[in-house]
């Protein structure tokens, strides 16, 4: 006796199927090297036989399951969730008030979305403030006080600035991409 979603069956055979891939690479002489191994979805067939009063209503949900998709539990001598991929049913005399079956389910992962409605409180980032932003050119400012005593240190500093903004501008031959 067996349950598939709570609704009992009779199962006389359970065939579970654990297949890997491997991915292989010839070599000259002997056997070729493996170098990956990757586990595929597993599989389950079952056969079996649906009896009693409610056979009709079993064979409606499963046949339901299998056509929408739905994740069904199984739990029999082996314990397994999956889909339905292939169901069959044989109505023949033996069998009075029900009917013989093979079905074959195959295990699923499904993806979890990574998105959260309600974030965490916004992190203050640890950052530093920008000290040097560049040379910036100063204005001086006319007073008459200030003319007086600065006279001296803005001749000097008024000869560095000078050598400073001096910049050699490059030129280049007529034609070329960069010339204007």
């Amino acid at each position: 006796m067996a349950l598939i979603d709570g609704k009992y069956i009779t199962v006389e055979n359970e065939s579970p199927f654990f297949p890997i891939t491997v991915t292989e690479q010839p070599v000259e002489k002997g056997v070729n090297l493996i170098d990956h191994v990757q586990a595929q979805a597993r599989t389950l067939s079952l056969t079996g036989v649906i009896v009693g009063t409610d056979a009709a209503k079993t064979r409606a949900y499963i046949i339901a399951a299998k056509d929408k998709g739905m994740i069904i539990n199984y739990v029999g001598r082996n314990q397994f969730k999956g889909l339905i991929t292939d169901f069959s049913t044989g109505h023949d005399y033996t069998t009075a008030d029900g009917f013989t079956f093979s079905m074959e389910l195959r295990e699923i992962k499904i993806a979890t979305s990574s998105y959260v409605e309600t974030l965490p409180p916004p992190i203050k980032a640890q950052v530093t403030k920008i000290v040097n932003s560049g040379t910036k050119q100063t204005q001086e400012k006319k007073s008459a006080k200030s003319k007086s005593n600065k006279k001296k240190s803005s001749n000097t500093s008024k000869k560095k600035e000078k050598e400073k903004e001096k910049v050699e501008k490059v030129k280049f031959k007529t034609g070329s991409k960069w010339a204007t």
